[in-house]
């Protein structure tokens, strides 16, 4: 079963995702948003700086959809932070 999934369906489904893990317990979605996104930032530049230095057959979308995490991710944070006006559970103990 091959399923192809369009850009904006990916990013849809990560930030749900990540919305999801947010509402569950938010100590560990701020810590795995915080470590997934600087490995993705940082796997996403190094992708970048390799491709600039020698072409590759990587397809366009990967780098897409790479970006596309990290925005994902900084977006579910931002939605959960500004409904509970800036207050975490963890914060606050």
């Amino acid at each position: 079963m091959n399923i192809r999934l369009s850009l904006f369906e990916i990013f849809l489904l990560q930030t749900i995702g990540w919305l999801g893990l947010w509402l569950i317990s938010d100590f560990l979605a701020a810590l795995l948003t915080i470590i997934i996104g600087a490995i993705v930032s940082a796997v996403l530049i190094i992708a970048l700086i390799s491709e600039i230095i020698e072409r590759s057959k990587v397809p366009r979308k990967y780098f897409q959809v790479m970006g596309l995490s990290i925005l994902s991710l900084a977006l579910a944070a931002v939605i959960y932070v500004t409904l509970l006006g800036g207050q975490m559970d963890f914060l606050t103990r």
